[in-house]
């Protein structure tokens, strides 16, 4: 059902969860992240940007600052009362050289299951 962040809350990019109907509107939730390797590392990726190819310590950065974000965005969603987050948006950019910022943004909602031969809109 989308990710799903340790024991966290659903969290989807869709409008919907099938199977289950939004009876509440929390609001906007959100998280950012601002990451940065170390100077080996980046004299590292340097090189691998000459040379071409895949430049796994910038892929790492991304990952972890995805994954950290994704831990804030689920426990600010809890803090609302939310129980899960639809319309899920990430975004990225370059603070300075050599760091990077995620935020990710969605809509926190309360979800229950549908119930059983309601049909949906």
């Amino acid at each position: 059902m989308g990710t799903e962040i340790k024991e966290g809350i659903p969290i989807v990019t869709t409008e919907s969860i099938t199977g289950y109907e939004i009876t509440e509107v929390k609001g906007l939730v959100w998280a950012s992240s601002v990451k940065a390797k170390s100077i080996i590392k980046d004299i590292i990726a340097m090189f691998r940007v000459m040379w071409g190819g895949d430049i796994k310590e910038y892929w790492e950065l991304i990952n972890e600052a995805r994954h950290e974000i994704l831990e804030k965005l689920n426990e600010n969603a809890k803090a609302m009362d939310a129980n899960a987050i639809v319309k899920l948006r990430l975004t990225t950019s370059q603070v300075v050289p050599g760091t990077i910022e995620i935020m990710a943004y969605g809509t926190a909602v309360t979800i229950v299951p549908e119930s059983k031969g309601k049909k949906k809109k």
